[in-house]
């Protein structure tokens, strides 16, 4: 009995000390999940290049200071100005029933152009006023008159150019009839397509920058 007694409460010891360890209120469990053959590999790290780099930043239109793209906005004076002198320059001389003619110098050429960012969008415009002096042979009475004047284009800007006004001036032509002045006059007129033009290209590139 006494024997059999021992080993009763020696079971009895081990069942609850088995208790304690699973149920007790300072015990745990965890469990480890196996790896199985089918499962995904772990990621490995990757060295960004600087392409990726690149890639990665926000595609802001403004300086390097301006990350938002909130406003900026820079003065395009000094490009435009020089921009527009050289391609009225490049109008090529136009040819008359009576005379031909050229556009020799740019005399007044002045304005203001802009762009500006407003968050992280693109606007441009301008504003601008012109004048081009212009030099031509005619043949009046059957000799050859030189002939100069000033074509002027008064105040336009940016999306007006279907618009555009010119006004024709002559120079040093008291001795010619006012038919001869008229006709001429009207010659001069034909260089408002050209220089339309022009300045419509210039628009295209205010655009691209």
């Amino acid at each position: 009995m006494e024997n059999g007694g021992g080993g009763e409460i020696e079971c009895n010891r081990n069942n609850k000390e088995k208790e304690g360890s699973e149920g007790g209120g300072g015990s745990y469990r965890y469990w480890v999940r196996e790896a199985t053959a089918d499962a995904a590999p772990l990621p490995l790290p990757k060295k960004l290049s600087p392409q990726d780099h690149l890639h990665s930043q926000p595609n802001n239109l403004g300086s390097a200071w301006n990350t938002a793209g909130t406003w900026e906005e820079k003065n395009l004076n000094n490009w435009a100005t020089h921009r527009i002198k050289d391609l009225l320059l490049s109008v090529a001389s136009l040819e008359f029933s009576g005379g031909k003619a050229e556009i020799a110098q740019v005399s007044k050429c002045s304005g203001d152009a802009f762009l500006v960012i407003v968050r992280n969008k693109k606007r441009v415009g301008y504003t601008y006023e012109l004048t081009l002096k212009i030099k031509g042979e005619w043949i009046v009475k059957e000799e050859k008159r030189m002939v100069k004047g000033d074509i002027d284009f008064p105040e336009f800007s940016f999306g007006e150019l279907d618009d555009l006004q010119m006004e024709v001036q002559l120079n040093d032509v008291k001795d010619l009839s006012e038919q001869d002045k008229r006709t001429i006059s009207q010659d001069l007129k034909l260089f408002l397509q050209p220089v339309r033009e022009k300045l419509l290209q210039f628009e295209q590139e205010l655009r691209d920058r």
